[in-house]
């Protein structure tokens, strides 16, 4: 069994920063690609930022520039570092990663429980 665990969520005022933290844990082969999505209600959740094993990175127009991810392969953790915040950042931010478990041959995406964001004006 995967679980990854978010942490660092909470409320920030504008232009502040805060820093999200996922750590994978359980039966893990390899990861390949991590991420963190967001959403706010009645969206759909939408891509924040990816990074493969090999430290490509990919990041939403809304964010380049302000947000920053980034990988400890070591630890199987990934980080996003959000500075500048905006109102408009609001929303529960999800942990996603692609990896190869113990009990598969097939990559699978997983989830984080999901951390709040509320940026105040």
């Amino acid at each position: 069994q995967v679980q990854l665990v978010e942490s660092g969520g909470g409320l920030v005022q504008a232009g502040e920063s805060r820093k999200l933290s996922c750590a994978a844990s359980g039966n893990i082969r390899r990861i390949i690609v991590m991420g963190w999505y967001r959403q706010t209600p009645g969206k759909q959740r939408d891509v924040v930022a990816t990074i493969t094993n090999g430290d490509s990175t990919n990041y939403a127009d809304s964010v380049k520039g302000r947000f920053t991810i980034s990988r400890d392969n070591a630890k199987n953790t990934v980080y996003l570092q959000m500075n500048s915040l905006k109102p408009e950042d609001t929303a529960v931010y999800y942990c996603y990663a692609w990896l190869l478990s113990g009990a598969t041959m097939i990559p699978t995406d997983y989830w984080g429980q999901g951390t709040q964001v509320t940026v105040s004006s």
